[in-house]
């Protein structure tokens, strides 16, 4: 008799180690046993040998847009991009155009139409209004949400709307009692705002005018403000996306005082820079914040080694070409692509730097699991966790967004790249849902993801 539905043989990648002739053996659904061949095999119903591959445990990309523009994307295609990177799980953020996810009924709506089309497994970040501040928040945690996204900066007042300071700690306080985390985009409204008006009346908007714009120091003023709301308030105040050594700083300056600060990269930032990408890219590289030069670049990836550096995630949309394709850098919309990629690029670039890819597994996964607290199921290859994995081959190419048929999207800020690693195969609790050309996973078939930590109020 058999004692597993499926091995998995390979170098296997964990959050502190690694097994280079190693297994994984899973049973409904679930990782039952990880161990080295050398040590002998248990039996299974079937055995898949990946040797020269690496299996990592799936990414969780902690930040994506699926609805930022109507019409477009939709989970239909964002968890169809997910599948084929190796990510098993996305972490949606709650600016849908026409729909701010600031309700239960919102939210609610939202999770049934995801449900519907999910291949891999789905979490919701729930968000207030500005004038309702904290009125919502239980309900929306009652609804399942992973967390709470703010913002400092007002980039639309009713889509993508500023809280300002004295309401975010308001927000923060009710927050900290069912122990859930508090995200925030970082940049300064009052600076940024006039800074922008600034380089406009200068002439200036090439793509130099983006980061003319918005400096680092408009972005660490925000990351401090994030924090001290933390501190004021106990709750898990998380920073989602820092593109500056001095805010990794920042954050590990929290930590030591002991406070439950958090800090999250995202993968442009580690890939690509001001001189060498945006400079030739223009529009289809604005994100917010910019992508910073070279140093800062290097910075984020001694941070990462450090361990100074939370989790790393996409901030993906598919925004259409035509709202990316403007000579005037103040045209474009802000941010990027990047599902397809996140996992074997994040293993490209650690690879060529000799990083430890337990470090990546840990920024991509199990980090990400314990920032969210899914981590009782989620974020590792660990006995009784979802057996979702990705299975990594060292086979370089030039990466392509229109190629695989895989995105919304038919243009990347990565394209023409080389990727050293290619994803062949991805697993969500057991189930294979891309085979290295197609993506199997039906619509529908993906699960929500609900927080395992709960406080006073909230239920699983």
């Amino acid at each position: 008799m058999s004692d597993f539905d499926l091995i998995v043989k390979g170098h296997i990648v964990l959050a502190h180690s690694e097994i280079e002739n190693g297994y994984v053996a899973i049973k409904n659904g679930k990782v039952a046993k990880v161990g080295a061949c050398v040590q002998g095999m248990p039996s299974a119903k079937a055995i898949e040998d990946h040797t020269g591959c690496l299996v990592f445990p799936a990414a969780i990309d902690s930040q994506v847009h699926s609805r930022s523009q109507k019409g477009q994307e939709d989970f239909i295609w964002s968890t169809r991009a997910a599948a084929a990177g190796g990510v098993g799980t996305i972490v949606d953020m709650p600016y849908d155009a026409g729909r701010l996810i600031c309700n239960a009924e919102r939210f609610n709506l939202k999770k049934q139409e995801a449900q519907d089309q999910a291949r891999v497994d789905f979490a919701l970040y729930g968000t207030v209004h500005p004038d309702e501040g904290t009125d919502k928040i239980r309900e929306i945690v009652q609804a399942g949400a992973i967390g709470f996204k703010f913002s400092t900066f007002g980039t639309d007042p009713e889509r993508f709307p500023r809280i300002p300071a004295f309401t975010m700690h308001d927000c923060f306080q009710e927050i900290q009692q069912f122990g859930l985390v508090a995200g925030v985009h970082n940049e300064d409204d009052e600076v940024v705002k006039h800074l922008i008006e600034k380089t406009k009346a200068s002439g200036q908007s090439s793509y130099l005018a983006h980061t003319a714009s918005r400096p680092v120091y408009s972005e660490n003023l925000a990351v401090l403000q994030v924090y001290e709301l933390g501190a004021a308030t106990g709750c898990r105040a998380h920073v989602v996306h820092c593109s500056n050594g001095r805010g990794y700083e920042i954050c590990a300056s929290y930590q030591k005082q002991g406070f439950q600060s958090t800090i999250e990269a995202c993968l442009h930032y580690m890939v690509l820079t001001e001189e060498d990408d945006v400079k030739n890219l223009v529009g289809r590289a604005k994100v917010n914040p910019p992508i910073r030069g070279r140093k800062e670049r290097e910075a984020l990836w001694h941070h990462l080694v450090a361990g100074n550096l939370t989790v790393v995630s996409t901030d993906h949309v598919s925004w259409s070409l035509d709202r990316k394709n403007s000579a005037n850098m103040f045209e474009n919309a802000s941010g990027a692509t990047g599902l397809e990629l996140l996992l074997p690029l994040m293993v490209s670039e650690a690879s060529r730097r000799g990083i430890s890819l337990s470090k990546i597994a840990q920024v991509l996964a199990y980090n990400v699991a314990r920032l969210f607290s899914i981590d009782d199921t989620k974020g590792a290859l660990e006995l009784g966790k979802d057996a979702d994995l990705a299975i990594l081959k060292p086979e370089p190419y030039v990466y392509h967004a229109n190629a695989s048929g895989h995105n919304f999207s038919d243009w990347s800020p990565y394209d023409g790249r080389q990727i050293d690693f290619k994803v062949v195969k991805t697993m969500v609790r057991g189930n294979w849902v891309f085979d290295g050309e197609n993506v199997l996973a039906e619509p529908g078939s993906g699960k929500f993801v609900r927080p395992c930590l709960l406080g006073q109020g909230g239920q699983k």
